[in-house]
């Protein structure tokens, strides 16, 4: 009785999941000789107001320290874990109870990324990469986790060998019956396509057939409008229609309602002396206008009522990979955690990173001793109102030093700025543009009434389903207010 009335519940969430909204994420690559520790990366994502990110890997300790943030997480088997994976249901199970059943609830992990780009990077291994995928899922329905993690597998853009116009794009035939299974699979767990797309790529292969403002998210002229000839859809991004490429793609094979999330897209900012694309301005501009288009919560033209949920490539530099000289630079920080270029990572309102109001918050990975030092003045001597990171408020959760200490830091420094009062506290706090608010908790000084919504709609990522065990408390956040209250009422 209690599945039929989640499901009832679910459905109706669903109804209304056009108003959650689409989401930035972020891609962690690891490649970084100076890669900041586990917690730095945490407190930089909570900073940037990053609520989704993707591993390409299942790193434990960075598993670990994702816990209790909220923050949505997809995981990566390596290309090197799918054939063992795929040959065996056992190292399956293993890998599932092992990178996933071990860490939820606690982290937040929504999506497992099988592979990356297999069918064109390691192609010997397109016979077991569903095998793979089909295992996986296995055993997340034998540990009760498949509702609320999602099985997928990233492919790059070049098992569309003609992209364009999108109305005529089909996938390779050399990989049909691959892809067929696939997408068979990804409608029957009721998961979604992922799609590495880089305009930056493509407009550097059309050898100047396509003008650099259609890659940019740029407007274009009249001379310059970029229009498919057979449905008349008048694309103003390659992303777009890069995009849209995809779903006529998978239509040709006759699926459909496979949404899309854009696993990776970016620009880099650097190049060798044969990449002159490659630059500061155009990574800015990219990026800036890729998290205004996402934002707009709207498809592409084949599917504007379809959000695309994106993540960005990548956080940091990773300066040890092999290939030329942009491979390296694709990062919108430095390990240091300063921005290679400004740009805010939050689709909250206000996208400028230039605003004019600065809040103080606690440094990533200062001495938690010294933030309980700071937060204990702020709250005491230093009369900040520290209600809201109370248990019960809205603020209290993540319960830690960094949080709580941003919270109080911040509230002093704007009473008191005015007269005299400094982000300082014994060197524990920064100043920033960024607005450190989050869900339901708002910083003094925040001018958003709402946030962007951590989750995705239902039909981008996973949706939960309950049991009587500790994972109850992910329902009642993911499926919102109204929904827990009906839950609460159904479970007595």
């Amino acid at each position: 009785m209690i599945e039929v009335w989640l499901g009832a519940i679910l459905l109706f969430c669903g109804l209304f999941s056009s108003t959650i909204g689409a989401f930035i994420g972020i891609n962690i690559g690891t490649d970084v000789s100076n890669l900041p520790s586990d917690t730095d990366i945490i407190g930089i994502l909570k900073a940037h107001q990053i609520t989704h990110v993707r591993l390409f890997d299942s790193n434990a300790h960075m598993l670990s320290a994702l816990s209790n943030t909220g923050i949505e997480v997809m995981i990566g088997v390596t290309n090197e874990e799918v054939l063992g994976i795929g040959e065996s249901p056992s190292a399956a199970a293993n890998w599932i109870n092992k990178n996933v059943a071990a860490y939820l609830p606690g982290t937040n992990i929504t999506a497992i990324a099988v592979g990356s780009e297999v069918l064109t990077s390691i192609p010997n291994a397109a016979p077991v990469l569903v095998p793979a995928m089909n295992y996986l899922y296995k055993a997340l329905v034998a540990t009760n986790l498949n509702y609320l993690v999602k099985v997928s597998t990233p492919q790059s853009m070049g098992i569309i060998p003609r992209p364009f116009p999108p109305s005529t794009a089909t996938f390779n035939t050399t990989w049909n019956s691959t892809i067929f299974q696939i997408l068979q699979f990804l409608r029957n767990t009721n998961s979604f396509y992922m799609l590495n797309a880089y305009p930056y790529y493509e407009y550097v292969k059309s050898n100047g057939i396509f003008p650099i403002e259609y890659a940019l998210f740029q407007p274009l002229s009249s001379v310059k409008q970029i229009v498919d000839p057979n449905t008349l859809f008048r694309y103003n991004s390659m992303f777009d229609a890069l995009v849209d490429a995809t779903y006529n793609s998978i239509t040709a094979l006759n699926f459909s309602k496979i949404p899309i999330v854009v696993t990776e897209t970016g620009w880099p900012w650097f190049g060798g002396a044969n990449e002159p694309y490659a630059t500061v301005e155009n990574a800015e501009t990219f990026n800036d206008n890729l998290i205004r288009r996402v934002s707009n919560d709207s498809g592409p033209p084949s599917q504007p009522a379809t959000p695309i949920n994106t993540y960005i490539y990548e956080l940091f530099n990773e300066d040890k990979r092999p290939g030329p000289v942009s491979e390296r630079n694709w990062g919108v920080l430095f390990t240091n955690s300063t921005s290679v270029y400004p740009l805010s990572l939050s689709n909250t309102d206000g996208l400028s990173a230039n605003s004019s109001t600065v809040f103080c918050i606690a440094k990533p990975g200062a001495d938690e001793n010294s933030l309980k030092s700071g937060l204990d003045w702020a709250c005491g001597q230093g009369k900040a109102n520290c209600k809201a990171i109370q248990q019960g408020q809205p603020c209290y959760l993540p319960n830690t030093w960094q949080n709580h200490a941003s919270y109080a830091y911040n509230d002093y420094y704007k009473k008191m700025s005015s007269s005299g009062g400094t982000c300082d506290f014994d060197g524990t706090a920064m100043t920033t543009t960024v607005d450190p608010s989050y869900g339901s908790c708002r910083f003094t000084g925040s001018s958003n009434a709402s946030s962007s919504g951590l989750f995705p709609p239902p039909a981008f990522g996973p949706v939960g389903q309950l049991s009587r065990s500790s994972r109850n408390y992910i329902y009642f956040h993911q499926i919102g207010s109204l929904s827990a209250v009906i839950l609460a009422l159904i479970l007595g």
